[in-house]
């Protein structure tokens, strides 16, 4: 492979498989189906579908949160969708979302179904759609979705950015690391600041602001994301820290982290969820027949 300080960008640029490491497979520079496969449907209103990386997170947690408030019509159905294996490019999901990105979420609870895709928008979504998480004051929901953005606008530095090169680049390129090492060390930074003064992220209550920041932050912090705790030193984050270990205390946080889970221990994952009695009977030989 050539030395990253020897290349020269070409006129023009053209797709090159060899150069996208462990994502070459699944990496391209279009859009659009690669092959027909309808997306299976369940028997609940909901129907998601996912995989447990930190956006997949961010709504199934929300939807436990949400049955664990006593919303049952937010009982879902959660397809595991494999995007190492080119799932997410099948047509039934890019019908659901035509950037082929997990998690797509289905709702046909009314007359006609409605889409709703990027986890963002899907947590909005939901906490309008059953009144919860979100708050209606002026000032509070605000604040909320303030910080719900400012995840959605930083996890691409965090994963990536510097998940991608210290974890993943075929080569380890200094400057690139370096680069967003600081970057992730500087919103860590921001959210601990954030929270020296509060319990939650915006403010006292808990929403979907901590929905959507918990699985890339707290897991950050926690030691589960690219084996990096030590080397950004992520200790030094108290607040974060002691944030993390509040939503790790909720038993939806609990449940959530386990669905669509295709990695870890096996008594930690779920990988399709259809029925709340699903956590119960998690067994191995369970997972064995729906992977």
């Amino acid at each position: 492979m050539t030395d990253p300080s020897e290349y020269v960008p070409p006129k023009i640029w053209t797709c090159n498989k060899s150069s996208g490491g462990i994502f070459a497979s699944i990496n391209r520079p279009i859009a659009g189906p690669t092959h027909e496969k309808a997306l299976p449907v369940g028997r609940h209103p909901l129907q998601l579908y996912s995989m447990g990386t930190p956006n997949g997170v961010k709504v199934t947690v929300m939807l436990e949160e949400l049955l664990a408030l006593g919303h049952q019509g937010a009982e879902y159905d959660a397809w595991l969708i494999r995007i190492g294996e080119g799932d997410q490019f099948g047509s039934g999901f890019v019908a659901v979302n035509p950037n082929s990105k997990i998690p797509a979420l289905v709702d046909r609870s009314g007359p006609k179904p409605i889409r709703v895709f990027e986890s963002g928008s899907i947590l909005v979504y939901l906490a309008e759609k059953f009144g919860a998480f979100l708050p209606i004051e002026p000032a509070g929901r605000a604040e909320c979705l303030s910080w719900l953005f400012w995840q959605m606008g930083s996890a691409p530095y965090l994963g990536g950015g510097f998940g991608h090169f210290y974890a993943y680049a075929p080569i380890k390129i200094e400057y690139a690391i370096d680069r967003f090492a600081m970057e992730v060390k500087r919103q860590l930074d921001v959210l601990d600041r954030c929270l020296a003064g509060r319990r939650y992220i915006a403010g006292e209550t808990y929403t979907i602001a901590d929905m959507a920041i918990f699985p890339w932050y707290g897991g950050l912090v926690k030691g589960w994301a690219y084996g990096a705790a030590e080397f950004l030193s992520v200790q030094d984050y108290k607040h974060v820290q002691r944030w993390a270990d509040l939503l790790l205390e909720r038993p939806a946080v609990q449940r959530g982290r386990m669905v669509n889970r295709t990695f870890g221990e096996p008594s930690s994952q779920l990988r399709e969820r259809h029925d709340a009695h699903d956590f119960e009977t998690n067994t191995a030989d369970k997972l064995v027949s729906a992977g």
